[in-house]
């Protein structure tokens, strides 16, 4: 088997967290990283840890190289972070710009309220994957659990597998495209007909994540836009 050094690139710099503290970790990549040149950085035994490259602002490559914990990559601006593993809560929450990519699977809330950028998720992705997102763009490999995409006001959710319970529950404007069977679709979500629009974009999304799928094979949900007012003949569904 590979070494962890083996593993990363001898130009990068690493940042072993066996030796330093997850403070001195983010300390060093909110402060110092930006003036020191660096594009490529490499975290070493993350071993579950939390809240790792939490608000970076640099045009920066960053490789975790293991299984990683809560709040990964959240509030991220410009980086590109991978995690060479699989991640728990949060991962990317409130992304900016950049990207996010997990290689393997992640826990609920994947992508929650993010405003920009590119969360990949090449496994599956468990419940409330893209809550309240506002503008990123999300693509899981795999499925998504229950309630994904609630309250999702903009942006796009791709996935290449099956969807749970609950999807695009109270859906604004954002748009959801899924290939595999969806469970069920949560109030004010509807199937809409796939256009040449949205297999030109989701073609050219999908190679962004770096998946070999057909556009063609994926279903469209939008809002139906019942929920913006109140209705008294719909008060069931709020």
């Amino acid at each position: 088997m590979e070494s962890v050094k083996a593993l990363a690139e001898p130009t990068a710099h690493q940042l072993d967290l066996s030796k330093i503290s997850v403070r001195e970790l983010n300390q060093f990549l909110h402060h110092e990283l930006p003036k020191s040149g660096l594009h490529h950085v490499e975290i070493l035994h993350p071993n579950g840890m939390h809240n790792l490259a939490v608000g970076v602002d640099a045009d920066v490559e960053i490789n975790i190289r293991g299984h990683a914990g809560y709040f990964i990559g959240g509030m991220n601006k410009q980086a590109r972070i991978t995690v060479h593993g699989s991640v728990g809560w949060s991962v990317a929450e409130n992304i900016m710009s950049g990207t996010v990519r997990v290689k393997g699977n992640a826990s609920e809330c994947a992508g929650a309220s993010g405003h920009g950028g590119l969360v990949v998720i090449e496994g599956n992705a468990s419940s409330r994957c893209g809550i309240s997102m506002k503008g990123c763009d999300i693509v899981v490999g795999g499925s998504v659990g229950h309630v994904s995409a609630f309250m999702a006001q903009a942006g796009r959710l791709v996935v290449c597998g099956d969807a749970g319970p609950g999807l695009g529950d109270s859906l604004y404007e954002a748009v959801l495209y899924v290939r595999g069977k969806i469970h069920s679709l949560g109030a004010d979500a509807q199937e809409e007909p796939l256009q040449a629009e949205d297999i030109a974009a989701l073609g050219e999304l999908l190679q962004q994540a770096g998946f070999d799928a057909n556009p063609r094979e994926f279903k469209r949900i939008g809002s139906a836009r019942r929920l913006y007012h109140w209705n008294s003949e719909h008060q069931g569904e709020y």
